[in-house]
């Protein structure tokens, strides 16, 4: 017996590429975030990552435009996010959590 994964909702292939082209994004922005990296080549080097991202989640989004999909279907985007553990980047995203840091910021 294979062992259960996440419960993913059934989504269409343009909408399953907008899910995974979003959280590469997410993991892309959480990397420049000033407040959460302390080098300038990673940021930098997430930065440039970050546009190859959003470049693909803009295909996926226009792949769904082209072939009618023209609602997003907020409830269940969110609940593949949450599958996959989008919410892992949520901390990452904003500013630190209040610590004052080595370079006294």
């Amino acid at each position: 017996m294979f062992p259960e994964g996440p419960k993913i909702p059934a989504l269409t292939e343009a909408e399953s590429q907008v899910v995974d082209a979003y959280l590469a994004v997410l993991k892309r922005l959480s990397g420049v975030n000033p407040t959460q990296t302390t080098g300038t080549y990673t940021a930098l080097r997430a930065a440039q990552a970050l546009v190859t991202e959003s470049r693909a989640l803009r295909d996926a989004l226009s792949l769904m435009f082209e072939r009618q999909e023209k609602q997003i279907h907020v409830r269940t985007m969110e609940t593949a996010l949450r599958s996959l553990d989008g919410d892992r980047f949520q901390p990452r995203l904003g500013p630190s959590s209040g610590e004052t840091s080595a370079d006294g910021g």
